[in-house]
C-alpha cells in the first residue's frame, strides 16, 4: 500500500535519519516509538509530504490516500462545529452544493416541458447517485457519531469553533480526519487531549478501521491494544518488530542479548585475526594467508552495540507525618454563572491513599482538585484540611508561575535540598532536558518543556499530599517510568487526574469517577474500574435490548432470491479473478516467513563463540546473511504490488 524507501533527513550538521526503509501494508497498525527528539514526528511529516527528505522516496498505489494529525498548533474559527467537520469531506460537500444549486434552478423554472428542464432533472439524478456513492446521505449521522464518540454533546454542534479550547480544537481536527477515512492514517500523540471514555472510543474505532494506521503515542496501553507492529527509531535507523509495544520491549531485550554476544565474540575473533596478521605480516610463506585475512576483515560487517539508556532513579524528600484524615469535603456545591458543576459532593481522603480521578472532560475533575487544594471557591459546603497536611499541586498551568529569567537548572536548584542537589542534572535528563538544555532560560522554552520543568520542580519540594493534574501529557515512556517509580516510593497521599491507564494502574488503588455533578468510588486500579464499568454497561444494554425486542415487529424484510443470486455471482467472479493473485501472495508470504526464520537463526549462530573459530564459515554465513536481506527487500516489494492489484480488483467489484 505504501512504501518508505531509503529516506534520509538532515538538519544542519545533524543527521536525523539515514537510509530508512519500511512498508505499510493494508490494515497495518504500526506504533512508531523512540525517545523524544529521535524524529518520530518528522518521519510522519515526511510520509505525509509536508517535509521533503534529503533523499529517498515515499510511494503508494494510485488509490492510496494519506492524512495526518499533528501534535498541536491547530485552531479553527468562523464556522460551527458541525460545519467545520463537514468541510473536511470536501468532495461530499461539493456534490451537495451542486445538488442544492440544481434544486434551486429547477424551482425557479416554469418551463417544465422544455429540454433544458429535463436536462437539469437528469443532472440532478446523476448528482444524487454520485452523492449516494460517497455515502453522502449517511454523512450527518457519521459526523454526529464521531463527534459524540470524541466527547462533544448534541448542543455543541451549532457552537462556533473558536469557543472551544486548545484540547477540544485537537478533537475537532481528529474528527475531521476520521470522517475523511484515508487509506493511511498518521496520528501524532492523538490521546493527549482525550479523557478515558473518549480514548476507549478512539481505541475501538481504530481497531475496526479499514485503512492502515501509523501512530506516535507514549500511552503504552493504547499502543498494546491497537498495534500489530512496532517501528523503533534509534540513532537514525529503524528496526521493525512484528508485535505491539510489550512484544517490542521483550523482543528488543532478547535481540540486545544476542547482539551483545555477537559483538563480544566478533571482537575476540577480530583480535585473533589481527594478531595473526601482525605476527606473520612479513613472512613470505604466510603472505597469501595474511592478505586473505585482511581482505576478509575489510568485508566483514561489524556488529555495533546500542547505547543503553542509563536508569535514572530519585526519591522525593521525606514526607512529614500528617493526621489520619488528610482532607474532608462536606456537601460541596459549585457552579459557574448558570453552569452547575458539582452538587452535594462528600469526599474523605485518608493518609497514604493513592487515588485516581477520572471522568469525561468538563465533568469537574480539575475543579474538584482545585477545591481540595484550596484555590477554588465554592458556593455551599465545607472543606476541612487535616492536621499538618503539606500539600503540593501540579497542573500544566503551573508552568506560567516559573521565573522566566532563570535557567532550567536554576529553577530546580532554588527548591532542591540535601543529597538530591547532586542529582539535578540526572533528574532533568529524566524529564527530557539533556546536555546544554539545562542552561536554557525558561522564557525560551516551549509550553511542553515548561510543563515538564514545573513538574520536576514540584517533585523536589517537601510535602505529604500530592495532587497531580495530567502529569504525563508531555512525558515519554522512560520519563513516565521514572515518575511512576518515584510516586510508588512516596510515603504521603497522592491524588492523580489522568487518562493514562498504565500509569494509573502502576500507582493507584482507588478510582473516583466524577460524573453527573457528583462522585462515585471504585476500589482497585484503573483496569478494575473499566471492567466494572463494562459490566454495568453490559447490564444496561441487555435491559435496552429486551425493551427494544418488545417494541419491534416480529418479522423483517428478507432478501429476494434474485438479490441472493446476484450476490453469489459477484462473489464467484471475485474468487475467480483473485485466486491466482492470492496464491502468489500466499507463496511470497511463506517464503518471507522462511527467510525471516533463517535470518533469526543466522543471528543466533553469529552470537555463538564457536562461530568465529572458522574464518571460511564466517565468510560464507556473512554472504548468506546479505543475500537473504536483499531477497527480503524484493519479496516485500512484490508482496505490495500483488496486494495492490488484489485491492483494485476487489474495489472494482465493490463499486
Amino acid at each position: 500500500m505504501l512504501s518508505v524507501s531509503n529516506i534520509s533527513v538532515q538538519f544542519g550538521s545533524k543527521k536525523l535519519f539515514d537510509d530508512v526503509s519500511f512498508i505499510v501494508n493494508p490494515r497495518d497498525r504500526i506504533g512508531l516509538v523512540g525517545s523524544n527528539g529521535t524524529g518520530k514526528s518528522t518521519l510522519l511529516k515526511v510520509i505525509n509530504h509536508l517535509l521533503e527528505p534529503d533523499s529517498g522516496i515515499i510511494a503508494g498505489s494510485k488509490h492510496t490516500t494519506i492524512d495526518y494529525l499533528p501534535q498541536d498548533g491547530i485552531a479553527y474559527s468562523g464556522k460551527t462545529l458541525y460545519e467545520e467537520v463537514y468541510s473536511g469531506v470536501s468532495d461530499v460537500a461539493s456534490v451537495k452544493d451542486e445538488i442544492d444549486d440544481v434544486h434551486k434552478e429547477l424551482a425557479e423554472r416554469e418551463d417544465k416541458d422544455s429540454e433544458e428542464y429535463h436536462d437539469l432533472v437528469e443532472t440532478l439524478g446523476e448528482l444524487q447517485h454520485k452523492f449516494e456513492d460517497l455515502d453522502g446521505f449517511k454523512i450527518k449521522s457519521s459526523i454526529e457519531k464521531i463527534l459524540m464518540g470524541l466527547g462533544f454533546k448534541v448542543e455543541d454542534m451549532d457552537r462556533l469553533t473558536e469557543e472551544f479550547s486548545g484540547g477540544w480544537q485537537m478533537r475537532i481536527a481528529l474528527a475531521k480526519l476520521l470522517l475523511k477515512n484515508p487509506s493511511v492514517l498518521l496520528l501524532d500523540e492523538p490521546t493527549n487531549h482525550l479523557d478515558i471514555e473518549s480514548l476507549l472510543w478512539l481505541e475501538n474505532f481504530l481497531k475496526a478501521y479499514e485503512g492502515s494506521v501509523v501512530l506516535v503515542s507514549h500511552d503504552r496501553k493504547f499502543l498494546d491494544n491497537i498495534t500489530n507492529k512496532t517501528i523503533e527509531i534509534y540513532t537514525g535507523k529503524v528496526t521493525l518488530y512484528n508485535g505491539n509495544y510489550s512484544f517490542y520491549e521483550k523482543e528488543k531485550e532478547e535481540r540486545r542479548g544476542l547482539i551483545e554476544k555477537r559483538y563480544l565474540n566478533q571482537q575476540k575473533y577480530l583480535t585473533q585475526q589481527e594478531r595473526f596478521i601482525e605476527r606473520f605480516r612479513y613472512k613470505a610463506k604466510k603472505a597469501s594467508q595474511v592478505q586473505s585475512r585482511i581482505k576478509m576483515l575489510e568485508k566483514l560487517e561489524l556488529v555495533e552495540m546500542e547505547d543503553e539508556e542509563s536508569a535514572i532513579h530519585f526519591k522525593f524528600p521525606p514526607a512529614t507525618h500528617s493526621g489520619r484524615k488528610v482532607i474532608e469535603l462536606k456537601n460541596i456545591t459549585k457552579w459557574y454563572d448558570d453552569n452547575l458543576v458539582l452538587k452535594n459532593v462528600d469526599l474523605e481522603i485518608e493518609r497514604g491513599e493513592k487515588i485516581g480521578f477520572v471522568g469525561v472532560n468538563g465533568a469537574g475533575k480539575s475543579t474538584l482538585a482545585r477545591i481540595i487544594r484550596g484555590t477554588e471557591d465554592f458556593r455551599e459546603g465545607e472543606r476541612i484540611l487535616g492536621y499538618q497536611v503539606e500539600l503540593e499541586f501540579y497542573s500544566q498551568h503551573q508552568a506560567d508561575t516559573l521565573e522566566p529569567n532563570h535557567t532550567v537548572l536554576d529553577t530546580l536548584e532554588e527548591v532542591a535540598t540535601g543529597d538530591v542537589r547532586k542529582l539535578l542534572r540526572n533528574i532533568l535528563g529524566s524529564f527530557l532536558f539533556k546536555g546544554d538544555d539545562v542552561f536554557k532560560q525558561v522564557s525560551v522554552l516551549s509550553g511542553g518543556e515548561k510543563s515538564r520543568l514545573a513538574l520536576a520542580r514540584m517533585l523536589l519540594k517537601s510535602s505529604n499530599f500530592l495532587i497531580l493534574d495530567e502529569p504525563t501529557n508531555h512525558l515519554d515512556m522512560n520519563s513516565k517510568k521514572v515518575l511512576m517509580n518515584a510516586l510508588n516510593e512516596y510515603q504521603g497521599t497522592i491524588l492523580i487526574i489522568s487518562h493514562d491507564r498504565e500509569f494509573l494502574d502502576g500507582i493507584v488503588h482507588k478510582i473516583i469517577e466524577v460524573k453527573d455533578r457528583n462522585i462515585k468510588t471504585y476500589f482497585g486500579n484503573c483496569t478494575a474500574y473499566l471492567e466494572r464499568k463494562a459490566e454495568e454497561q453490559e447490564t444496561l444494554n441487555g435491559q435496552q435490548a429486551i425493551k427494544k425486542a418488545d417494541d419491534e415487529p416480529e418479522s423483517k424484510a428478507k432478501k429476494t432470491k434474485e438479490q441472493k443470486r446476484n450476490e453469489a455471482e459477484i462473489r464467484n467472479k471475485i474468487y475467480n479473478e483473485t485466486k491466482p493473485l492470492k496464491q502468489k501472495i500466499s507463496k511470497i508470504e511463506h517464503e518471507i516467513k522462511l527467510k525471516e526464520e533463517r535470518l533469526k537463526a543466522i543471528e543466533l549462530e553469529m552470537s555463538s563463540e564457536e562461530f568465529y573459530r572458522n574464518p571460511e564459515n564466517v565468510k560464507t554465513v556473512n554472504k548468506e546473511f546479505g543475500e537473504i536481506k536483499q531477497r527480503l527487500t524484493e519479496l516485500y516489494h512484490d508482496w505490495m504490488n500483488y496486494t495492490n492489484s488484489l485491492m483494485e480488483i476487489e474495489e472494482k467489484h465493490k463499486g
